[in-house]
This record gives C-alpha cells, sequence and structure tokens, in this order.
C-alpha cells in the first residue's frame, strides 16, 4: 500500500507578478532525472501504479471551473485519463517522448512534449494545474512561476506524492531490508523528497486541508520487484 500525500494545494491569486521562490534542481540533477524517464515507457506503463478515482474526484471538486486541466509530468497518463473523465480538456506534457509514446489514450486528454518550466500554454488558460510524482525533478521556482502565468485567478495548483510503499505479510521485512539498506543509497537526490511526503519541498502558495488518499494493490513478488 501506498500513502498519497496530496499535501500542497492552493487557489493562486490573480496577480501573477510575484516570484516564486523555493529549491531549484542542480544542473547534474535535472539531466539525471530527465535521462531516468527517457526510456522504458513501455515498462513505466505496465508498472506504475494508478491512482484512486477518490483523488481525481477531489481534484475536480477542487477547482472553480472543470474547463482544462494541465498534468505537469504525466508519463504514461495514470493521472491524465482520469482527469479526462472529469474535465472538459486535458493537457498533459511530458519531456520524454518514450512515456508519451506509451502514453494510455483518451478523447478529452492532449498528450504533448514540453517541461514543466515552459509547458506552451496561453496566459489564464488553465483551472488546475497537478504534477504527480513529478515535481521533486523540476526546477521550482521555474515550475512555479509558469503555473503561476497559465493559472485562471481561482485556479488550483496540487502536487501529489506517494512515498515508500507499506508492504504486509511475510515479505515486509526483506522489502524493508531490500529498499532502506541495499538500494536506498543509489537513489536519485530528488527521491528524498517523495520519501518525506513533500514536508520539505518549498510551496509558495496557502495551503488547504486534504483527506487522505491510498493506492492499494495485492500483487506477487515478482510484480513488486
Amino acid at each position: 500500500m501506498w500513502s498519497l500525500d496530496l499535501k500542497e494545494l492552493a487557489r493562486p491569486e490573480a496577480d501573477v507578478s510575484s516570484a516564486a521562490s523555493g529549491l531549484a534542481l542542480s544542473s547534474t540533477d535535472k539531466k539525471m532525472a530527465e535521462g531516468h524517464f527517457e526510456e522504458g515507457g513501455s515498462a513505466y506503463a505496465r508498472h506504475r501504479p494508478s491512482y484512486p478515482d477518490a483523488l481525481a474526484d477531489f481534484l475536480a471538486g477542487a477547482v472553480l471551473g472543470d474547463a482544462h486541466a494541465l498534468d505537469v509530468g504525466c508519463g504514461t497518463g495514470q493521472l491524465s485519463v482520469l482527469l479526462g473523465d472529469r474535465f472538459e480538456r486535458v493537457t498533459a506534457i511530458d519531456p520524454s517522448a518514450s512515456q508519451l509514446a506509451y502514453a494510455t489514450p483518451h478523447l478529452r486528454v492532449q498528450y504533448r512534449a514540453a517541461t514543466a518550466e515552459d509547458v506552451g500554454l496561453a496566459d489564464g488558460s488553465v483551472d488546475l494545474v497537478v504534477a504527480a510524482q513529478a515535481a521533486h525533478w523540476f526546477d521550482l521556482p521555474s515550475f512555479y512561476a509558469e503555473a503561476r502565468r497559465v493559472a485562471r485567478p481561482g485556479a488550483t495548483i496540487a502536487l501529489v506524492t506517494y512515498g515508500v510503499p507499506t508492504v504486509t505479510g511475510p515479505a515486509a521485512s526483506c522489502f524493508d531490508d531490500f529498499y532502506w539498506r541495499r538500494i536506498h543509497g543509489h537513489w536519485r537526490p530528488g527521491r528524498r523528497h517523495v520519501e518525506t511526503a513533500y514536508l520539505d519541498l518549498p510551496f509558495p502558495f496557502a495551503e488547504k486541508p486534504l483527506p487522505p488518499f491510498a493506492i492499494e494493490r495485492t500483487w506477487t513478488v515478482d510484480a513488486l520487484l
């Protein structure tokens, strides 16, 4: 089971001139993050856990209008298609051609190659800006400035993350040993923000109270690995 942390949700004011301050990845970290997702779209589509309908319902209910949602760092569209069932139009962007090649089609979802720092949309055109399991790889000050630019007055911005899964049953101790002792030191630096549920991720907007969400799966050991 993964606990879903939708810690950061806000409605940006209409004034988009204020600068976003916060954490920026180094050029080395950013290149590593981009390289990590440049290939493997097929495996990503097969194995990446999908999000619960309750999360998409909550996001749709948190906006003032349901015309246009922007899914930033969409991967192969796990959240994009859920938003497509709830918004008139979804723009789903990712810098990886491999991810987009295996994205799940949806009539109301338009996939395009773009970065979080340059989304390629008009000013004041988006009701929801969401990044699911992706914001820890962004240049955050640039992303926040871009989110302010494209957000309509009263729009919502949400950052979604799920951390280290909680494994139950006989495999629990083996998984904990594998993750924390054997491979933990090999993760890219941005991964630490996932492990802390984005609590240490700067967020220059007013935060809103949020309900708990979880992703629950019953998998074999082979499927988990």
